[in-house]
């Protein structure tokens, strides 16, 4: 019997249905809220989806900004290490955190969420309150890594910055001042990029 892991997964086609988009997308309830009643839902191999761009893996993305006492904004960032399950992602810099939603998650009413709140508490400890709002999705076309995938941006704001890593492959962690995430952004992931393009432009 296989123990490969089983992930949650949409047809592009019902995506596409709802309207085709590239990069950034911030209307959030045009297409969230029915993906995740779509009867089109169902658990597949990772391995088979990973090649399979009619499919599209539902990701998790969540950003944690803090601001601090001089109203100074910082982000959560990390190097992703060889520990982390997406070998094609290794080296990249992020401000995202998240993974894929599993079969594991599924006997809970709101697997969607489940699946979220496990992937960030698998990655991270966070002992500060905060507010939560998911505020765009992203799909990238670009790499074969984006094809597959389908990205669900939580934007978290942090009471204080008592957040720290709780897993080995996520290297460099920490709350970075913004303007010199904004400065580095070509050292970033793509959906990073994205983020920090779309979540806090330039003026």
């Amino acid at each position: 019997m296989s123990t490969e892991e089983q992930i949650l997964v949409i047809p592009t086609s019902v995506i596409e249905a709802l309207g085709a988009f590239e990069g950034f997308e911030p209307d959030v309830d045009r297409y969230l809220k029915p993906l995740l009643a779509s009867d089109q839902l169902s658990f597949q191999p990772r391995s088979q989806m990973e090649e399979d761009p009619s499919f599209k893996q539902l990701i998790p993305y969540v950003v944690l900004e803090w601001t601090d006492a001089e109203g100074q904004v910082h982000l959560f960032r990390y190097t992703r290490g060889s520990g982390q399950g997406e070998k094609r992602l290794h080296a990249k810099r992020s401000v995202g955190i998240g993974g894929h939603i599993s079969s594991e998650d599924a006997d809970s009413s709101d697997l969607y969420r489940t699946g979220m709140l496990r992937e960030l508490n698998e990655e991270l400890v966070i002992e500060s309150k905060y507010e939560e709002q998911v505020v765009g999705l992203i799909y990238d076309p670009s790499t074969a890594v984006g094809r597959v995938h389908l990205g669900v941006v939580h934007l978290m704001k942090m009471e204080s910055a008592d957040v720290r890593n709780n897993e080995s492959g996520l290297v460099d962690s920490g709350f970075a001042p913004l303007a010199e995430l904004i400065s580095q952004r070509d050292h970033f992931e793509i959906w990073s990029q994205l983020c920090l393009d779309h979540l806090y432009p330039q003026t």
